[in-house]
């Protein structure tokens, strides 16, 4: 590979790579962090360290002298992270018990 498709690919990782995968990762952070006490410590968390996700992912690409490890790590936690997302969308409600649906009509 030329080293001008290495830069690009570098400029990939580093600039919308980085951005949409620390998107990916904000939304499957929801999915396995702890509600707390207040029960949106789970969705207030991602969004405060969404700057720091992208600022890691963003200088990793940059000062990594391994692309195929900047690939592989960035690729991994946007598989991962989609992957608990695509879960939590297929996966099927849980029935609820008559009592609960007698409750919800009255």
């Amino acid at each position: 590979m030329s080293a001008r498709a290495r830069k690009w690919i570098r400029v990939g990782f580093a600039g919308p790579g980085a951005f949409i995968i620390a998107l990916v990762i904000m939304a499957g952070m929801a999915l396995w962090l702890p509600q707390g006490a207040a029960q949106i410590d789970n969705l207030v968390l991602p969004l405060i360290l969404f700057p720091l996700i992208w600022a890691a992912l963003f200088f990793h690409a940059c000062l990594d002298g391994k692309l195929v490890r900047v690939a592989v790590v960035a690729l991994g936690l946007c598989v991962v992270h989609a992957g608990l997302v695509a879960n939590k969308f297929m996966s099927k409600p849980a029935a609820a018990s008559p009592a609960a649906a007698h409750e919800a009509k009255s």
